[in-house]
């Protein structure tokens, strides 16, 4: 018997409301939308809010936004808060700094197989191509235009991306972005989601994909599918990087699969989102 699920994409963003913005716009655009959009909000000042008011009478599913306290990087916690938000049970996961293919959420939804993730690609731009886009809150992006990079990740071939999902790096946990990755949701709960002692960028990606192959879950790729196109900005610093790079290790050598500190502490507190819009501030 054919079963159907529910597909809930969850955005992190954190003070850049004009990414946003052309992010949505590239969101209401998709051939196949989502069942629901949840912003994952670090921390923003109210123009992130005012942006998302602003698009929601646009989109024909709800968008929902989960806001946490500034607190320095914490995006563990509010992805976290954001799944125990969702009333998915697939779970598709991007940056707000991010351009989509109008066939992303198609492409992620084909790739979706009991028993596994999946870990996408992505497409980087020039400085002079963002700009551009962001002045002109453009969010159709031709694949052959200047200013991109990646060349094979801009593109959706779905025979292609079939045959490349099982074979691409499957056990490779470095092959990642969790700009661009998808689960399901009883899966995530099951390992205790992100790991919050992550505070610092970085890592906490590689780590939650370590501990779902710990439990059992595969890695699936999505190359030649999946695409999306990340706006230019300077890098976030990497201080914190070699913390992190110990807790990575740590679940590598222990072959962990529960973290303590996760998505548990959420799911008593916040129920799933009802048909009516709504909105935390945590």
């Amino acid at each position: 018997m054919k079963t159907f699920s529910k597909s809930s994409l969850i955005i992190s963003t954190y003070n850049w409301p004009e990414a946003l913005r052309l992010c949505l716009l590239s969101v209401r655009q998709q051939s196949v939308l989502p069942d629901e959009i949840i912003i994952a909000d670090d921390g923003s000042t109210r123009h992130t809010a005012d942006v998302i008011d602003d698009l929601r009478p646009l989109f024909p599913i709800r968008l929902i936004h989960v806001w946490q306290e500034d607190d320095g990087f914490q995006l563990s916690k509010i992805r976290n808060k954001a799944i125990a938000t969702s009333s998915g049970d697939y779970i598709i996961q991007i940056d707000g700094d991010l351009v989509l293919h109008r066939h992303f959420v198609r492409d992620h939804l084909s790739m979706r197989r009991r028993g596994t993730f999946v870990a996408g690609s992505r497409v980087l731009m020039n400085r002079e191509l963002s700009d551009k886009l962001l002045y002109l809150q453009k969010s159709r992006i031709n694949p052959f235009q200047s200013g991109l990079g990646n060349f094979c990740n801009r593109f959706s071939i779905p025979w292609l991306s079939r045959y490349m999902a099982d074979r691409y790096k499957p056990n490779d946990i470095y092959a990642l972005r969790g700009c661009n990755m998808a689960f399901w949701r009883d899966d995530l709960v099951r390992v205790n989601g992100y790991n919050e002692v992550f505070h610092a960028w970085g890592r906490e990606d590689n780590e939650i994909a370590v501990r779902l192959l710990n439990s059992g879950v595969r890695k699936r790729a999505i190359k030649f599918g999946g695409a999306v196109f990340h706006i230019f900005h300077r890098e976030v610093d990497r201080g914190g990087c070699r913390e992190n790079d110990l807790y990575l290790s740590d679940a590598l050598l222990h072959k962990t699969v529960y973290c303590h500190l996760g998505i548990r502490q959420y799911l008593d507190i916040i129920e799933p989102a009802p048909l009516a819009e709504k909105e935390f501030a945590l």
